[in-house]
């Protein structure tokens, strides 16, 4: 087993001497942009060469979703104390690939509803591994221990503040702001709780299933998206490979979704402003972390970038 390790990690050490992902490997294909009501999304394609291209895009590795729906990798508490477990999740990777799990992605269940605060790629060593999360549900530490269910991603705005600060305090003031905004009750402060508006997970699945839908029907070189409602700019999400992308993106898209159906208005941002947006991050390796990290975040194995998130 521990030579098997060694064998994968030199692999993946190996793919990972790839070029970063900056406009010498990707571009944005403001030609293809598609919008349904409140969002307007650009896709992200790579060149061939680098992310998306045969060195990164041939890696094993898939996404948390992807993990828990086989059931080879599960995810439960580290204890029952919540002050000293309420920062912590375990989770088993029996699977004989790595897991990339992205901060931002959300687990209801367990004691209490939480959401990962760091980028990384668990290793599938069979042995327990633990993340780093915050709490998305101020309101309850059970006594008993309820399956934990995966989530997707929370919406950008949650994430910005996670990004930017990760401060418990801060992220439980963002739910409460938002929960209050879209005049929903929740005894427990949940990040999750249901919207009062019967026809709102209609209202997602038509959004979700029209940008599925245009990913299933265009080519295979989406490596990400940018995102746009009413005058604003709402985020930008890419990956080191059309795998992760595609592997990722109906966990991903959600978040956006639900900020643009609950804070959004129909798309008027110019092409050019968007340019100048992306511009900020995409022309050099020095800019791109110069602005992600006051920006967004920038998420690094082995040197290599495999995911950047742009506020």
């Amino acid at each position: 087993m521990r030579k098997w390790w060694y064998i994968l990690l030199s692999m993946l050490m190996v793919q990972a001497t790839a070029a970063q992902i900056t406009y010498e490997t990707v571009f944005v294909d403001y030609d293809s942009a598609w919008q349904f009501r409140n969002l307007k999304l650009i896709p992200i394609r790579s060149k061939g060469r680098g992310p998306g291209g045969t060195s990164v895009n041939n890696t094993e590795i898939i996404s948390l979703q992807q993990g828990l729906k086989t059931g080879l990798l599960t995810i439960s508490e580290r204890g029952t104390a919540s002050t000293e477990n309420v920062h912590w999740l375990r989770l088993n990777n029996r699977s004989k690939k790595p897991v990339f799990v992205a901060s931002g992605e959300i687990m209801t269940g367990g004691r209490q509803d939480r959401m990962v605060t760091k980028d990384t790629i668990l290793i599938p060593t069979g042995k327990d591994q633990y993340i780093p999360v915050m709490c998305v549900e101020e309101g309850r530490w059970s006594e008993k221990e309820k399956r934990f269910i995966y989530a997707n991603y929370a919406n950008p705005r949650l994430r910005k503040v996670l990004d930017q600060t990760k401060n418990q305090v801060r992220i439980w003031k963002e739910i409460a702001n938002q929960l209050d905004t879209n005049k929903i009750t929740s005894p427990s402060l949940a990040y999750a709780a249901p919207h009062p508006d019967k026809k709102m997970p209609l209202y997602r699945d038509e959004y979700l299933n029209f940008f599925l839908d245009k990913f299933k029907n265009s080519d295979s070189t989406i490596v990400g998206f940018v995102c746009i409602s009413g005058n604003k700019i709402i985020g930008c999400d890419v990956f080191a490979g059309n795998n992760l992308f595609y592997s990722s993106s109906d966990a991903l898209l959600p978040g956006y979704i639900e900020e643009a159906i609950r804070f959004g208005k129909i798309p008027d941002v110019d092409d050019r402003l968007v340019k100048v947006y992306m511009d900020q991050f995409m022309i050099d390796e020095k800019s791109q972390e110069q602005y992600l990290k006051k920006n967004g975040k920038l998420y690094k194995y082995n040197k290599q970038v495999f995911h950047l998130t742009a506020y």
